[in-house]
């Protein structure tokens, strides 16, 4: 998405944030995000703790075929999150950003969730912790879920100041990671 977004705009888009919290937040992420891509091949060639597998995770056909599901759902997760930046176009950020310009997009998944993809991520992140259930995936976890969070409220309050009344109206009708059936 950024070399997209980039190609599109001629601007950085997000990359590097500008807020104090978001590079803070930056700080932690981009060491998680290697340990996310790193735990499941760590656990996958490691037989010593903490980072194998633990033992109800081997050679149950019912704990196989929970990950073999978590696994679908992180593909569904995936897809849909494509579909979210798909959506959001040239108007996808990494980070808060201070640029004027910019649209408030209330339709598709955005009509009955917030955050749907920061809620996807999330999903993501909990299909991995079922899928790979080592101490360290489930405290990376943990950490990752909570950013996702706080950089959820970040956004809402940057989209309050920026958008105003209409923002307000949005956030009365939908869930943050949880459609708002009305």
């Amino acid at each position: 998405m950024i070399v997209r977004v980039r190609r599109h705009t001629r601007k950085v888009v997000g990359v590097v944030p500008e807020q104090r919290l978001e590079r803070f937040m930056w700080l932690v992420w981009v060491p998680l995000v290697v340990a996310w891509c790193t735990l499941p091949w760590l656990a996958l060639h490691r037989s010593d703790a903490p980072w194998a597998l633990p033992a109800f995770a081997r050679g149950s056909e019912f704990y196989d075929a929970l990950r073999w599901l978590a696994a679908a759902v992180a593909v569904a997760c995936l897809a849909a999150t494509a579909k979210c930046w798909a959506r959001m176009g040239k108007d996808w950020r990494m980070a808060v950003t201070a640029e004027k310009e910019g649209v408030l997009i209330t339709d598709g998944m955005f009509s009955r969730m917030r955050h749907p993809i920061y809620a996807f991520s999330i999903l993501l992140m909990l299909a991995t912790m079922v899928i790979v259930p080592t101490v360290p995936m489930l405290a990376f976890g943990a950490v990752h879920v909570l950013l996702m969070i706080v950089k959820a409220h970040n956004e809402e309050r940057h989209m309050l100041a920026r958008h105003g009344d209409a923002y307000a109206r949005y956030l009365a009708g939908t869930g943050r990671f949880f459609p708002r059936f009305r």
